[in-house]
């Protein structure tokens, strides 16, 4: 309803001491033209006379006698200022404070417990009813009578239970207000906003003597009121629901969907739309809470979250008492726990603009820790700087960033290395960097989570070479946080993250070499990221509360995810493991048979001290590494000639000088080469050619070689070192043709004077034997460089086969970590991830049945039939994750494996 304010008057109705208060009457106009008159009385200070400064220019009396214009709102509110010396003192009025959105969520929080209760009542099979009803100026809708009419309502007391007429010229466009936004006039009317768009509808309440409230009524409607005790906006559970599932698959923040309700409901004037932008976050807030205390069975009022109880957690994970017995071997390696922490660089908090004003719906009760234990935490944990003795990493380096203009510069994590999931209760806040306090607490926290029975930890974190080392020291510092001494933790560093490290933390920490691992890489976490950085980025400006809870609907929507799709991720990982597992088992044969008895057992031997030994001494990790010297090359056997000058008969500049004969061996090699292939076939083609020209006739095995046809000697390295042995006999001669090369042999290739040509008689009878050992150990560095060259080049020839050859459809990943791995670690790695899946298998579907057993519980305990039914449609759908795992598992030629945890419902 548009206003048009017309004219102002004002006057002064009384004053006291410092204060005038003054009546301003407004008037205003309505879209039909009807005028209405408002008193609004204003409080305004006055200042005292005595404590006036006056300028030496300006007039006394003028400043005491009338009211200066600072102290109005406007000159004309001066000018119509009137005093009337005997009305009486009024006191100072104090107008009301305009309310916040946490003001709003705090009038709903007593009525949460209504709100529950109603939405559960509207789980039962509904009664036929339609509270729309169409009329002839539109429609109406009808509250607190299926759909029908009230007769306490005085408009319908004819028993027509019609509207109000409303006359005609009310309806005029004024304003230039499209026909389907006009607002009704003569009678209420509510707006409302659904997904086709925000509508004004009329609307009857129930007004009988036992009728609810209207909030209640309107939740009957399916309605959810934006404010508690007059409400003039409600929100459709389909808008509701349609906002959620846009948040959660799309990352839409609520400006772009309101944003986008208001174009749906009108294309051409979208800002006409009243903005209910504010309220659509502050019921959203309001009705994801509502979503997650039903969906994990908080169906009652007594009945209150703890830590972490309103997010779902992995189904293939071993947790004793709900998917593994407890009265089972813990301690067997299957039994080991998985968990992979890291830090989302892209997940900041801008600082509250009330800090003070704060309203927590679910603090604690999701994925993110409780905020006042861990402030209280931070506050008594010092921060100490480690320096890492491996590679500098990111995590490090950026501990202490500082970023003033955020109040979280990141968050930081724990999710299950095997199948994706969350653990709940451990998400935390980053104040500066990654710091190791910050994840002390949520490593502790994630370390709680269903862990009874359990002592044996695998944990991937990118720096936990050095993350590792004072943890239990940190801890045990700490009146915050525990982790029992009984538990062993192997640390490990992810896959891609480890060959960025030393040489020596490959083995160490890599989860190859981890027993109880199985197949996993460790970077699935950064999957997980990329999904969450959609929603996130949405998150920074909103208060705390706010993005908590945003951040941990977001987390528990991830898991419930996973969990309902864990089946099939099993039989594909199965079903590869398989595969794999004949590879490795071919593979592992063949070296085994390659080596003695004594290896085996020597091996076998230095693979369980390492395995005994590495929680103590990681080092103890490194028999793993292959153990393989490079070999000498030419260059390093020359520098260590040259070192070796005074402890060796040799002359100074000896070694070099072989070293010159060998790269001249080579070059005559690759001349030789070259002679052979192209020189000699120039050859043949121009004497074949000859026979056409000169008339010359070549016999049959005829040598036209024009050397040979001379009777020249025909060049052999052996008639050289002949001739050279000849020449070198007189060891006194000192003419330079003893050690001259014959260029007249071909392609100007010489025979050099070196012991393995000439022969050592030469050489020792000028005390120059230690040239033979000297010319071997060059020999040996030269073929070191061959062979490396030919490593080389194969390791080229197989980036080109995998790459470009190879199809990666074929298993290419699971051929590729076989590579990678020792003879015993092909042998032991496969079975045991066939071994693991399969007892992973049989975890899940008991914790299928486990959710089942806890709500039929909770359909036994129901007293309203609501909440009963919404129960059996929740022991439905477990019960049928439950026999889609079981048919599974018989396709795959698995063994069902009854346990305790197998509870049928009449045993309940």
């Amino acid at each position: 309803m548009a206003k048009h304010s017309a004219g102002k008057c004002m006057r002064m109705i009384g004053c006291m001491a410092g204060h005038r208060v003054k009546q301003l009457e407004v008037k205003t106009w309505t879209t039909s033209g009807q005028s209405r008159l408002r008193l609004v009385e204003v409080v305004i200070a006055q200042p005292d006379a005595t404590s006036a400064v006056h300028s030496p220019c300006s007039s006394l009396s003028k400043h005491s006698h009338s009211p200066s214009k600072q102290h109005m709102h406007t000159d004309e509110d001066a000018l119509n200022m009137e005093y009337d010396d005997n009305a009486p003192p009024v006191e100072p009025l104090q107008l009301p404070r305009k309310k916040t959105q946490n003001d709003y969520i705090r009038e709903w929080l007593p009525h949460k417990e209504e709100f529950m209760r109603v939405l559960l009542e509207l789980e039962a099979p509904p009664d036929p009813q339609n509270c729309i009803k169409r009329t002839q100026t539109g429609a109406q809708l009808q509250l607190g009578h299926i759909g029908a009419a009230c007769l306490s309502d005085p408009s319908n007391a004819n028993g027509t239970g019609g509207p109000v007429k409303m006359n005609a010229p009310e309806w005029e466009d004024v304003d230039d207000v499209p026909p389907h936004m006009r607002r009704p006039v003569g009678s209420k009317y509510l707006t409302v906003v659904d997904v086709t768009g925000v509508h004004f509808i009329p609307v009857r309440w129930c007004q009988c003597e036992a009728a609810e409230s209207f909030r209640l009524q309107l939740l009957r409607a399916k309605l959810f009121p934006a404010t508690f005790e007059k409400p003039s906006t409600a929100f459709t559970f389909a808008v509701l629901d349609d906002f959620v599932r846009d948040n959660l698959e799309c990352g839409t923040s609520g400006m772009n969907y309101y944003s986008k309700l208001r174009r749906v409901t009108s294309g051409v004037f979208p800002h006409l739309v009243p903005d209910r932008y504010r309220e659509l976050l502050r019921v959203a807030r309001q009705w994801q809470l509502l979503k997650l205390l039903k969906w994990n069975g908080f169906l009652r009022c007594e009945q209150a979250p703890k830590k972490g109880e309103l997010g779902l957690f992995c189904a293939a994970c071993p947790q004793p008492g709900i998917n593994v017995d407890l009265a089972e071997d813990l301690d067997h390696w299957k039994y080991t726990r998985t968990l992979v922490m890291d830090g989302n660089f892209k997940a900041e908090h801008m600082h509250n603009r009330r800090p003070a004003d704060q309203v927590w719906l679910m603090d604690g009760h999701g994925f993110m820790v409780t905020d006042p234990d861990y402030q209280t935490y931070l506050k008594a944990t010092p921060h100490i700087t480690e320096k890492s003795a491996c590679n500098n990493h990111k995590a490090i380096n950026q501990a202490n960033a500082q970023r003033g203009r955020l109040h979280s510069t990141r968050i930081g994590a724990m999710a299950c290395a095997r199948h994706r999931c969350f653990y709940p209760h451990s998400v935390v806040d980053f104040q500066k960097g990654e710091r190791q306090l910050n994840m002390d607490y949520s490593l502790a926290n994630a370390l709680r989570y269903n862990m009874t029975g359990i002592n044996c930890v695998l944990c991937f974190y990118d720096i936990n070479c050095s993350y590792m080392k004072n943890l239990h020291t940190r801890v045990r510092n700490s009146a915050f946080i525990d982790i029992p001494d009984s538990m062993q933790i192997m640390p490990g560093i992810r896959m891609w993250h480890v060959h960025g490290h030393k040489q020596e933390c490959y083995a160490r920490y890599a989860p190859l070499f981890m027993q109880g691992a199985g197949w996993v890489d460790g970077e699935i976490i950064e999957t997980l990221w990329s999904l969450l950085n959609i929603a996130s980025t949405s998150a920074w400006g909103m208060s705390s509360p706010h993005r908590q809870e945003l951040l941990d609907f977001q987390i528990s929507d991830c898991n419930f995810m996973k969990m309902i799709r864990m089946v099939d991720s099993l039989i594909q990982k199965l079903t590869t493991a398989r595969v794999a597992v004949d590879m490795a088992k071919r593979a592992f044969k063949t070296l085994d048979e390659a080596v003695s008895t004594t290896q085996h057992d020597t091996w076998t031997y230095q693979e369980q001290v390492a395995f005994r030994d590495r929680m103590v001494d990681p080092s103890a990790m490194d028999i793993f590494e292959v153990q393989m010297r490079k070999a000498p090359t030419v260059h390093t056997v020359e520098l260590e000639f040259l070192n070796n000058i005074t402890s060796s008969r040799a002359q100074h500049g000896m070694g070099s000088w072989l070293t010159r004969s060998l790269r001249l061996e080579e070059v005559a090699i690759t001349l030789c080469i070259d002679y052979r292939n192209r020189l000699l076939s120039e050859q043949s083609s121009f004497i074949a050619d000859a026979t056409i020209y000169i008339g010359l006739q070549q016999d049959a095995g005829g040598d036209w070689n024009p050397i040979n046809a001379e009777g020249s000697e025909q060049w052999d390295g052996r008639c050289m070192s002949d001739r050279y042995l000849s020449d070198a006999e007189d060891p006194n001669d000192g003419s330079d043709e003893t050690l001259t090369a014959d260029t007249t042999d071909l392609g100007g290739i010489a025979t050099l004077p070196l012991p393995s040509n000439v022969g050592m008689a030469a050489f020792h009878s000028c005390n120059s034997g230690c040239l033979r050992d000297m010319e071997l150990r060059l020999w040996i560095g030269q073929a070191n460089d061959a062979l490396n060259g030919l490593q080389l080049a194969l390791v080229d020839k197989a980036v080109v086969f995998q790459n470009v050859i190879r199809n990666p459809s074929l298993g290419c990943r699971n051929f590729t970590r076989l590579i990678g791995f020792e003879p015993k670690q092909c042998e032991t790695v496969g079975w045991k991830e066939e071994q693991l899946l399969t007892a992973e298998f049989q975890w899940t579907i008991n914790y299928f049945n486990y959710r089942a057993v806890q709500w039929r519980t909770c359909h036994s305990e129901c007293d309203a039939l609501g909440a009963s039914c919404y129960a059996a449609r929740q022991i439905a759908v477990y019960e049928r994750l439950s026999e889609h795992a079981k048919l599974k598992q018989q396709s795959m030629s698995l063994k069902y494996i009854p346990t305790s945890m197998d509870i049928d419902a009449s045993d309940v």
